[in-house]
């Protein structure tokens, strides 16, 4: 944090001594106005509050004109402000003293309790109100905000690539395909040329949010990475890009524009506030105190004096260099992170905040930043429907008041967040199919012969009308047959379009650079300077450094026990000194030393690959200079390398008998300081250079074989072959064993006379040192340093040089389907649809199906699958879920022991109903699952749970129940078709015969809508293989080959897009059709996809029930239910009912109406249902046909799956060796890296023990 200048006390003092006399205060000045006051009081209490108030509004002119007398620099940092927002305790109750002003230090409110004071008194839950007080002040004084407008002018984007079995990473392929890419380069390849991206066009204007909609794989992020400038250079690009009429090459698009991934990398250590105050103090102030200090001038030549609040927030944002600064602060409330700033981000392997925070976190960190155009991947996923819309709306606001530019590509946006947006973009299969106004959309669609359906969202109706399998359904033209509309003549029918037309009539007329803003584009590479820019990476890197500081302690753990075992093998009385015999024992201690110490070295390299991904998203984003990552990483570990080998020199030196004179030791010392220096240079450099894991492990032995074989101990210099000796030369550990041998056999008690006549040495030590090949004098030490540090500084070079200019690793998995192929499925898809209209016999369900819904669940009921199952049901009643009370709540003065995150929930999941578990993040809803399905193993679990009336067995419902978690885990290195395959396999009986299994899995298959897509790789999340709604289906199909009476499913519509999320819908339908138990949490349903659902328990933050019960038609029944409440709006027409019910039971909207609504529901006649299905199950005359069949299967059933732990019998296990050897053949990074080094080293040591 940057320190003031100079204290407020004294600065204060200065200012009132520079005012004039009139405005000196002196005890006679002050008594005369306390009397004053006292006798206005006496006559009249209105004309005392109007005495007063003129007395603070002249205290207040003294104090501006105090200020209005500094140079502009102290000016800038030093503003009036109330003396409320500078007490350490805000209790909001002392107004008087509120309106007391002060002039202080702006670096006083720019950081801690004093900015979040006046942030309060700013923003008031009101973004708008606030935005607009600045703009205010900006128009005010006629200063001009900069704008950006981007053009894209016939932009394509091509990729070459091996497809269909080729694209299969088997070791094969990759000879194959290395050796006909390397022919490739003299002529034709047979690689398949991808179109990306086919000749664009659109504009993005200020004042103006668009929003950015497309199926997957329809090219969003590249478009986006294109306008920001960060293709991948493998890629061929054509076509224009502008910014203002200027091309890439007169500034930087990368901080002229912020571009939010859909990727979510963080570094798991920081806390959410230290990963927003890094990314703020990276991308600096931008032209925020320019325009301040412009706004101030003409303020002063005018004569206006600003809102002092608002000239305070204004100066704090502009103050660059701070650790901590207002800005986090208002991004934190505005995206609802100021409950978990102080909360670490975490990651897979450590517990930090949730995906949907850590997606908002992904969010801020670029709105911290100084950019006018932002352009924003997927910012809603893991997100509930309430936050999107909140955040969405702060967006707008930035946009229409402050005059940016912005571009969002959503998901799943709802009515009421797409209706914010002033444009569209639709792609699709690559092509701009509109580009537009929000409000002329769905006319051009209606020009087409497609209409959106009544009570059908918009944005849902735009990525499905261009599908070939859901295009049907929305053509209305009655007399006129239906035809498919391929995605290319939409694109050309946009082009006559009116729209259309106009915006090609303004690309053709280009724009004049003169209008350009000077502060609009960016033109410096980086927002700090070089000094500042490492200063702030070597402060992140020191934290975390000590966040991660169990790693360091275990190390030297380690090396002490490695120490005191090593001593105990060359303990010192073995160690007789006087013979030469005895220095092969000292030469073989001194080796096993050295080796240990660059052994240490290794874990280096799984550090630096680790903070690789982190590191490339700033570095891309210019965050800062790759050289200050690389040298606070090479100076924060010289410590390190100094305690190292410190600990092991101290511990074994003086035990193992080495020369006891204390230069010798402290010679050793800077040997071994050296080499361990040199080992994690090298490690480092490994690292950067290989970038991957496994490559990096496995050309880290290879490089430590080398080493270790050319080290002057496993091979003398005198037997190495002479074309191989600039291998001994150019071996750092060559000089490490030359440094640590010179220093030991040379001292006074090895200079005893060598009687070996067939040694030509004087002493024994030099007879010792020559016959291994090693230098022979005390220059020899010094050399050896000299080299050690020679080859630092060349490593840590590299390690540099590989951080500025290698690019991370991209890798893309395409899989090409036959057209024949593609258009076969979809006509037999479509004509299973027209023969077949399913009548839902015995159906629970009251609420009705939409249209995409009903197509789908022309599959097979429960009667019409291949393989059987027992339909079961499961009920809990007043279950109640405690954790252990975490340490930082009570480290702020929580007191109790335990903190209970379920609440006395009750309720019943049935055969045949789709249940929805619903609430905003925070709820419960995964933990709830967690608890239901057996999953939780800490913890406290109260309350009673059921299977069909039995006692829940954990042992024997993990056999009947399956669980889709959120994340997607599977196997990078199988395809699809496996992958289920490997599920049925392993958790289908044995009774079950291979055709029958076989058949299952097409089935499954065919239901998920995979079969399309069997034959392609699985790939890794984010760099290869299938997309995210792909993988999601996926996770779906490998629970139901189980064959489970009972499915739960954490957020399956969570990162897909709207057609995305209905085919997993419909999927979800269809096994809920067929008898089993679903039940799904779900964060941002669009009407059609929450209408799908029978029941709805929603949860409110405590893991308290508000709602429980039936959803009906249209959601009636949860309409009037809520509606009933006196104090809750009404449902406006079109709205999506599970945004409404949000917003209405959010703690805001309580907090307004002052009610409980998990009180209300406690009391209502809903709350009685469930608890009389709990209680009464068996014996309900509601389920007393279908417990009739149960009271005689459900035994027998648990009775046989507790007989066994597994599905089958153990020979049956040997699949997972056959399935261990596929994944072997296709993971091309390790095999390659194996058969190199492999090879390489097998070379090394035939030329090396090459016979003459």
């Amino acid at each position: 944090m940057a320190s003031a200048p100079t204290p407020p006390e004294a600065m204060n003092h200065r200012h009132h001594a520079a005012l004039p006399s009139a405005s000196r205060r002196s005890p006679s000045w002050g008594s005369a106005i306390s009397q004053s006051f006292r006798q206005v009081e006496a006559e009249d209490p209105f004309r005392r509050a109007q005495s007063v108030h003129v007395h603070e509004e002249e205290e207040e002119n003294l104090r501006w004109a105090a200020l209005e007398k500094l140079p502009t620099y102290e000016r800038m940092r030093h503003g009036v402000v109330q003396t409320a927002l500078l007490r350490d305790n805000q209790d909001g109750t002392d107004d008087a003293a509120g309106k007391v002003v002060e002039l202080v230090d702006i670096g006083r409110l720019a950081t801690g309790e004093a900015a979040r004071a006046l942030l309060e008194r700013l923003f008031q839950d009101d973004s708008e109100r606030f935005l607009r007080r600045l703009r205010d002040r900006i128009d005010l004084v006629g200063v001009e905000l900069p704008k950006i407008e981007i053009r894209y002018e016939q932009l394509s984007i091509q990729a070459d690539t091996f497809v269909a079995s080729r694209a299969l990473p088997t070791l094969s392929n990759v000879a194959m395909n290395f050796v006909q890419g390397f022919i490739g380069q003299f002529g034709s390849s047979n690689k398949m040329t991808i179109n990306i991206l086919n000749q664009v066009n659109g504009i993005l204007k200020p004042s103006r949010m668009t929003l950015l909609l497309g199926p997957p794989s329809s090219g969003k992020s590249t478009l986006m990475q294109a306008l920001i400038g960060n293709l991948d250079r493998n890629l061929k690009v054509s076509g224009n890009i502008t910014y203002c009429g200027h091309k890439f090459s007169e500034f930087y698009p990368e901080r002229t524009s912020a571009y939010v991934s859909q990727h979510d990398l963080h570094n798991a250590e920081m806390t959410v506030r230290e990963t927003l105050d890094f990314s703020r103090r990276c991308l600096g102030t931008g032209s925020r105190y320019d325009m301040l200090t412009e706004i101030s001038r003409r303020e002063r030549n005018a004569g206006i004096k600003p809102d002092p609040e608002i000239d305070a927030f204004m100066k704090a944002a502009a103050m660059q260099g701070q650790e901590t600064n207002i800005i986090t602060d208002v991004v934190l409330k505005v995206l609802g992170l100021d409950i978990c700033a102080n909360i670490i981000v975490g990651d897979e392997m450590i517990r930090g905040i949730s995906g949907g925070q850590r997606k908002r976190v992904t969010t801020g960190e670029m709105l911290t930043g100084p950019a006018r155009a932002l352009l924003m991947d997927e910012i809603s996923t893991g997100l509930d429907s309430s936050s999107t819309f909140q955040m969405i709306k702060f967006i707008r606001h930035l946009v229409h008041v402050m005059n940016e530019t912005v571009m969002i590509s959503l998901l799943q946006p709802p009515p009421e967040t797409y209706n914010l947006f002033d444009d569209i973009v639709l792609l699709s299969e690559g092509y701009v199919v509109y580009h537009g106004p929000r409000e002329n959309i769905l006319e051009f669609f209606e020009a087409s012969g497609f209409r959106c359906p009544q009570r059908k969202e918009v944005a849902d109706f735009l990525q499905e009308v261009t599908s070939k399998k859901d295009q049907q359904q929305y053509w209305y033209l009655d007399h006129e047959p239906y035809r498919y509309v391929p995605v290319s003549e939409f694109a050309e029918r946009f082009k006559s379009f009116h729209i259309g037309q106009q915006m090609l009539k303004e690309l053709h007329s280009p724009f004049e650079k003169s209008k350009t803003h000077p502060a609009a584009l960016t033109t410096t590479k980086n927002a700090l300077s070089n000094w500042e820019s490492f200063k702030a990476v070597m402060s992140r890197e020191k934290l975390l450094m000590k966040r991660n500081s169990f790693v360091y302690i275990f190390k030297i753990t380690q090396l002490t026990i490695l120490a005191f075992l090593s001593m105990t093998v060359f303990l010192r009385t073995k160690m007789l000194d006087g013979k030469i015999s005895d220095g092969t024992k000292f030469l073989g201690a001194l080796t096993f030393n050295l080796i240990t110490v660059l052994f240490n070295g290794f874990s280096e390299l799984n550090m630096t690959v680790k903070k690789l991904p982190v590191f490339y998203k700033h570095r891309d984003l210019l965050f800062f200079p790759a050289w200050t990552f690389g040298l606070a990483n090479i100076l924060l570990k010289v410590p390190v390398s100094l305690v190292e080998a410190a600990v092991w020199v101290v511990i074994t030196y003086y035990v193992m008998g080495f020369a006891p004179a204390a230069g010798r030791f402290f010679r050793q010392f800077i040997a071994f300081f050296s080499t361990h220096l040199m080992a994690m240079a090298l490690f480092r450099s490994l690292g950067a250079i290989l970038k991957t894991m496994v490559v990096a492990n496995t050309f880290g032995m290879f490089a430590l074989l080398i080493v270790f074989v050319f080290g002057g101990f496993v091979i003398r210099r005198n037997d190495i072959k002479l074309w191989w000796i600039w291998a001994y030369w150019a071996s750092p550990m060559m000089y490490s064993q030359n440094a640590i041998s010179v220093n030991e056999f040379l001292a006074t008690r090895w200079a005893i006379p060598n009687n070996d006549t067939a040694m030509d040495a004087q002493t024994i030590g030099k007879a010792i040192l020559k016959s291994k090949g090693l230098f022979t004098g005390e220059w020899g030490f010094w050399l050896s340093i000299g080299a050690l540090v020679g080859f630092i500084i060349l490593l840590n070079t590299i390690y540099i040089l590989a951080l500025t200019f290698l690019s991370p690793s991209r890798s893309a998995n395409v899989l090409v389907l036959d057209e024949d192929n593609e258009t076969e499925l979809y006509e037999k898809s479509r004509n299973e649809e027209q023969l077949s209209h399913i009548v839902n016999n015995g159906s629970t369900t009251t609420s009705s199906i939409p249209m995409s819904a009903n197509r789908a669940i022309n599959r097979p009921t429960q009667s019409q699958i291949v393989l059987p199952f027992q339909p079961l049901s499961l009920c809990f009643n007043h279950l109640n879920y405690y954790v252990d009370m975490p340490s930082e709540m009570k480290e702020q003065g929580i007191t109790e022991n335990r903190l209970q995150l379920l609440s006395d929930i009750s309720g019943t999941f049935r055969p045949g109903v789709l249940t929805a578990l619903v609430g905003v993040s925070g709820a419960g809803k995964t933990t709830l699952m967690n608890v239901l399905a057996g999953r939780k193993t800490s913890g406290t679990i109260e309350g009673s749970i059921t299977l069909s009336g039995y006692p829940k067995k954990q042992e024997t419902f993990a056999r009947v129940s399956g669980y889709c978690e959120q994340a997607d885990i599977h196997s990078p290195n199988v395809t699809v078709y496996e992958s289920i395959l490997y599920s049925a396999w392993l958790r289908l009986s044995s009774d079950v015969d291979s055709n029958t299994r076989k058949m299952f899995v097409d089935e499954v298959m065919a239901l998920v809508e995979l079969d399309v897509i069997c034959n392609a790789m699985v790939g890794l999340p984010g760099v290869s293989g299938l997309s995210t709604e792909q993988r999601k289906r996926l996770t779906i199909a490998v629970e139901l080959v189980a064959n489970p009476s009972i499915i739960f499913m954490d957020e399956p519509t969570s990162g897909l897009d709207a057609r995305a999320a209905a085919i997993v819908m419909r999927t979800v339908r269809n096994t809920v059709n067929t008898g089993r138990t679903v039940v799904c949490t779900i964060h941002q349903p669009s009407i059609d996809i929450f209408e799908s659902f029978d029941e709805l328990l929603l949860l409110k933050r405590g893991g308290r029930v508000i709602y429980a019960g039936e959803l009906g038609g249209h959601s009636h029944k949860l309409v009037e239910y809520f509606e009933a409440i006196p104090g809750v709006p009404k449902i406006t027409e079109g709205c999506n009912p599970a945004t409404w019910m949000l917003e209405v039971t959010s703690p805001l909207a309580e907090a307004r109406m002052n009610i409980d609504f998990a009180e209300i529901y406690a009391n209502s006649l809903l709350y009685r249902l469930p608890g009389s299905l709990i209680c009464y199950e068996i014996f309900s005359e509601f389920l007393q046909p279908m417990c009739c069949k149960l009271l005689e299967a459900v035994p027998v059933l648990l009775e046989e799956s507790s007989s066994q732990w597994f599905a089958l019998s153990y020979n049956i296990y040997l699949w997972p060796f056959l399935r261990h050897r596929i994944l072997a053949k296709r993971e091309k990074l390790r095999l390659t890296a194996r058969f190199q080094q492999y090879t390489r080293s097998l070379l090394c040591c035939n030329l090396l023990h090459w016979r003459d």
